[in-house]
């Protein structure tokens, strides 16, 4: 049941952010100095870890669906599906850690000073 809930929020968090970039994309053609305005406000720490989150939400949220297609069309995917969720985390934390650690890099070369 976890994994349906997980699967439903990071869908809205992944429209919510597509519609955001939507409107702040078209933004451009309005007025590209409050475009320029907009994306220089992204680029801060917060907005990075929000970013970590974003990928980490769409990561699961693929993976997830995978593992619902293995389960719906895959003749002994019920029988397997607990060990399906198990390996979609893993792939996950395995796929997510050094992202974060790469995507972080920079925030944190920002906020203390790089080498």
């Amino acid at each position: 049941m976890w994994s349906w809930v997980a699967h439903r929020i990071t869908g809205v968090l992944t429209f919510f952010f597509l519609f955001a970039h939507v409107l702040d994309t078209a933004l451009v053609r309005v007025s590209p100095e409050s475009y320029d305005v907009v994306i220089d406000t992204y680029k801060n720490p917060l907005v990075n870890l929000m970013e970590i989150g974003l990928v980490g939400a769409v990561l699961f949220h693929a993976l997830n669906g995978l593992r619902i297609i293995a389960v719906d069309f895959w003749a002994k995917g019920t029988r397997y599906q607990r060990q399906l969720l198990w390996s979609i985390v893993a792939v996950w934390v395995v796929v997510m850690v050094p992202g974060a650690f790469f995507m972080f890099k920079h925030s944190f070369e920002v906020l203390f000073g790089s080498k």
